[in-house]
Order: C-alpha cells, then sequence, then structure tokens
C-alpha cells in the first residue's frame, strides 16, 4: 500500500513538473554522428499550399577537423537549399550559400532565423504543429546524419530555443 502511494506521489510529481516545462524544452531533441552533434533541428508550421517552409537547428562539431553541410534532403519538399540572410543597403536579402556551410573544428554553427537555415521549398501536405518531418544532413566529412524537424508554431521565434 505504501510503495503504491509512494509511485503515485512520485508519478504525479513527474507530470507536474514535465507539463510545466515550455512546449520548446519539452520537444529538445538532438542527433549525433562521430564528432557533430545536431542539437534541436525545427520548423514552423505552414498551411498546406505554403510556398516554402525553413528548417533551424545549432550543428556542433566537437572533433578537431572541420567539415561542412553540403546539402539536406526530404521527401516532405520539392527541394531543400542552403540559405542566408544578409542586409545590404539597409535592405535584407536572403540567398543560396554556394559551397556548403562551413562547421569549424571546435564550435558550432546556428541555423536561426534572420540568417543561415534551410530554406524548405514546395513543402507537401503543410506541416502540423507538433508533427516530426524526417530530413537528412548531408556533410562533406561525417557523411548522412538522418535527423527530425520538431514542428512548434507558426509563430516560434530562434529565442525560444536558446540552451538547447
Amino acid at each position: 500500500m505504501r510503495r503504491h502511494l509512494l509511485r503515485a506521489v512520485l508519478l504525479t510529481g513527474a507530470s507536474l513538473i514535465a507539463s510545466s516545462l515550455p512546449l520548446p524544452a519539452a520537444l529538445a531533441h538532438e542527433f549525433r554522428a562521430g564528432d557533430l552533434i545536431v542539437d534541436h533541428p525545427w520548423t514552423r508550421a505552414v498551411a498546406e499550399r505554403a510556398p516554402t517552409a525553413a528548417g533551424y537547428m545549432v550543428i556542433r562539431n566537437t572533433g578537431a577537423v572541420p567539415d561542412r553541410l553540403v546539402a539536406a534532403e526530404t521527401a516532405r519538399v520539392r527541394t531543400v537549399e542552403l540559405h542566408e540572410m544578409t542586409m545590404t543597403d539597409d535592405i535584407m536579402r536572403m540567398r543560396p550559400i554556394a559551397g556548403g556551410i562551413a562547421i569549424p573544428a571546435g564550435q558550432a554553427v546556428r541555423l536561426a532565423p534572420g540568417g543561415v537555415h534551410l530554406m524548405l521549398i514546395g513543402p507537401q501536405g503543410g506541416f502540423a504543429r507538433g508533427a516530426r518531418i524526417p530530413l537528412t544532413l548531408v556533410f562533406e566529412r561525417a557523411g548522412r546524419i538522418e535527423v527530425e524537424l520538431a514542428v512548434e508554431a507558426a509563430g516560434a521565434r530562434a529565442t525560444s530555443h536558446d540552451g538547447h
């Protein structure tokens, strides 16, 4: 009897703690391959006929050798491009990144709104909040890493993912 009561109290406490976490923390996830860690890949929810979406994450290289993200692929969009946003003459411009995204040894690179990101062109069927979108990241040295983009609210911001 005592054991059942203790178990119920512990489960209730754990449930309360888990339910009080902000949604991004509850969805935090990471993928590892060799010296690379892909931390909390995510995208925003988009409608079924949206022309584009974007993918964000932090890629950490814990090794002594640099790597480069050269491509990304998923069956859930027509094509994926590596893009960056830059400010030129007070105008924000987006452009593809030629040659891929450098991941220096011992450093982290943040793909975030308003900066470097994956441009997901032609999403198929929209992305519903709470879903997971399978994505393959292709690195020059590490090869292919299978990850999942967590689909968050349409208005999710980069700051909600700090610390992941």
